[in-house]
């Protein structure tokens, strides 16, 4: 199997595909494929290897998910001339740990860190059986080049701001591949890049629409796992998410809401699922309403009514045993 180029310009006509390993050749004829020639050394005996590998892959960016199996991956100036990639690859932990050397720079990533390192710049990588990742292939052009840019390798706070954005960004797309297009996942490489460049850069901002949409997006999924706890507010978001309180605020608003208008909502969303549970038919309205963040079980009433046009005993009308 021919490994793609410079840029990653070939397009793979299968691009969704996974494989159980079980021999070290065989692992490494599919990692060479997607990182690059190299040479890699396992603790398997008799050439016996258990890994799994499962990527997609389209004209421009690769996505891959490795896990299972130790291995130590040396890519030197040698395979860099028979095999040049002009990519860069950023490497997301999702479990165990890993130790990456590029040039005079090593660093030990483990999960909530990423590291992104020039493929065609001699690097060393090694790991135990536990670790698992998520690798992003990207060419080198969108981000090469622009201000305070260095090919040094990086590692990045993948728990904060624009890295907890970007390590959202990735594994989001890792778990929903099967349901893109070429065409999608290529868009969705693009915007990537575009958050890696910034971050690379020194930015823990992300103010264009595009990059804003994904934090909005952050910021909501937030409010919805956390709907029902009482200190739920714009400080707490802005501590957890990363993000200053005002940037979050800005954000909401490019999208016509505000911090409070937001917890209002999702707490009301919630109420209502509640109210039509069998599951919470045991409980009282009253600590429904407190189970959704609520202070006061008559202003909870008049916010639900003024919501769905309805009360919240209407709403649990029929459920068995309320």
């Amino acid at each position: 199997m021919e490994p793609p180029r410079r840029g990653y310009t070939r397009q793979v006509s299968s691009p969704d595909r996974g494989v159980a390993i079980h021999s070290a050749s065989g692992w490494d004829e599919m990692f060479k494929d997607l990182h690059g020639a190299s040479r890699i050394r396992t603790d398997a005996p008799d050439n016996r290897f258990t890994g799994r590998l499962s990527w997609h892959r389209s004209t421009g960016y690769s996505l891959a998910h490795c896990s299972d199996g130790a291995q130590q991956v040396d890519r030197q100036r040698g395979h860099i001339r028979r095999d040049p990639r002009g990519a860069f690859e950023l490497v997301v932990p999702l479990s165990g740990s890993a130790w990456v050397q590029q040039g005079s720079a090593a660093s030990e990533i483990q999960p909530g860190q990423m590291a992104l390192c020039d493929v065609d710049q001699p690097y060393a990588f090694a790991h135990r059986a536990d670790f698992t990742s998520i690798a992003f292939i990207m060419p080198e052009d969108g981000l090469v080049g622009g201000t305070g840019w260095s090919r040094e390798p990086r590692v990045f706070d993948g728990t904060t701001g624009l890295g907890r954005l970007i390590r959202q960004a990735v594994t989001t797309v890792q778990e929903e591949k099967d349901h893109f297009s070429d065409a999608m996942f290529a868009a969705t490489g693009e915007r990537l890049v575009d958050l890696i460049r910034l971050a690379s850069e020194g930015e823990t901002s992300a103010a264009p629409p595009e990059r804003r949409a994904l934090v909005e997006a952050d910021i909501r999924r937030y409010v919805r796992r956390h709907a029902g706890d009482r200190d739920l507010g714009v400080a707490t978001i802005a501590r957890e998410l990363g993000w200053s309180a005002r940037y979050v605020q800005q954000v909401l608003q490019a999208s016509g809401t505000t911090p409070r208008d937001l917890i209002r909502e999702e707490r009301l969303r919630l109420a209502r699922v509640r109210l039509s549970s069998v599951d919470w038919a045991p409980y009282s309205i009253g600590q429904i309403a407190g189970s959704c963040g609520f202070g006061s079980h008559a202003a909870f009433s008049t916010a639900f009514r003024q919501e769905f046009t309805i009360t919240p005993r209407e709403a649990r009308q029929g459920v068995p045993g309320s």
